[in-house]
């Protein structure tokens, strides 16, 4: 499997001088499988648009673009690239569309495509000329995709629903797991507080662990896991508790217990500027620094990962 990064920001594209190196577009990911190099997407943040526009010059020449896109969860920056996806208005094109909705009576047909409407966009679904199909999904033990591709869903903690996906092929495993924070107890855990329950503070904390501990199975001994990385550590805890992302510490320190092989750090902040990325991969991108193995480095824009 090979995997190229179309876009590994978070929040918001942040195009400028300050982040051409590591790039200012939003999520989307690339996955190539097997021989043929099958393709898969991953989100369809801005940067799908280059990557539509990468299909067009070196994927239409050999027939039809007929892909999959795997949505992690439908806030905004995840999905504000489709409309521009250039290969949905070429006929011929056929697209599946899977991904989680948060409410039960929004199809996903109409979260993704409602950005598709006069108020807001030139072009409304009704007339693109691609053929598209959409299909929800929840928390799945294995989905078989055909040709020896099989796809694990995993319930991520973010405000809305979110999945991670384990892309799993012969004996390789690709694993998104983004937008994400570490679970934590939600009840009160200091014995002076007047509203505090001994029992449900402890019940409170054995459930967030295990919740922990699920997640990391899901990844584990991943040929190339790609995570959630928004803050540190420092800046989770000033105020960003509760905002649906993980630290970098945290990130490192899991991949390594559970036996990842490589560790890509996603979801950069928008106000992160490449310097910065510089100095943090100085920081935590040393081999065994956190108790493991596992190659540890920040997902770059055209960064292109074989496994």
């Amino acid at each position: 499997m090979k995997v190229r990064f179309w876009g590994v920001r978070g929040s918001i594209p942040c195009p400028g001088p300050n982040t051409q190196k590591y790039g200012g577009n939003s999520a989307c990911i690339e996955l190539r499988v097997g021989a043929d190099e099958r393709l898969i997407i991953v989100d369809a943040g801005s940067g799908i648009r280059e990557l539509g526009t990468y299909l067009l010059q070196n994927d239409l020449p050999k027939g039809p673009i007929d892909t999959a896109i795997f949505l992690s969860h439908t806030h905004w920056d995840h999905i504000m690239g489709f409309p521009y996806f250039t290969p949905i208005y070429i006929p011929g094109t056929k697209l599946k569309v899977f991904g989680p909705v948060t409410f039960e009576d929004d199809p996903l047909e109409d979260v993704v495509g409602g950005q598709m409407k006069y108020r807001y966009f030139p072009v409304n679904m009704g007339e693109l000329a691609s053929d598209i199909e959409y299909v929800r999904l929840k928390e799945n033990p294995g989905i078989d995709l055909g040709d020896g591709l099989n796809v694990v869903t995993k319930l991520l903690n973010h405000p809305i629903t979110a999945l991670g996906y384990r892309f799993e092929y012969k004996d390789k495993k690709v694993c998104t797991c983004y937008d994400t924070e570490p679970f934590r107890n939600l009840f009160i855990t200091d014995p002076e507080h007047p509203d505090y329950d001994e029992a449900m503070a402890y019940e409170g904390e054995e459930v967030a662990k295990e919740q922990n501990e699920v997640i990391e199975e899901f990844y584990a001994g991943a040929d190339l896991l790609i995570h959630d990385s928004q803050y540190t550590a420092d800046e989770y805890a000033n105020g960003r508790v509760g905002w649906g992302h993980s630290t970098v510490e945290h990130v490192i320190e899991s991949a390594n217990r559970v036996g990842v092989k490589k560790l890509a750090l996603f979801h950069h902040d928008p106000d992160r500027t490449d310097a910065q990325i510089d100095e943090m991969a100085k920081e935590y991108c040393d081999p065994g620094k956190y108790g493991g193995d596992t190659e540890v480095f920040f997902a770059k824009e055209g960064d292109i990962v074989t496994v």
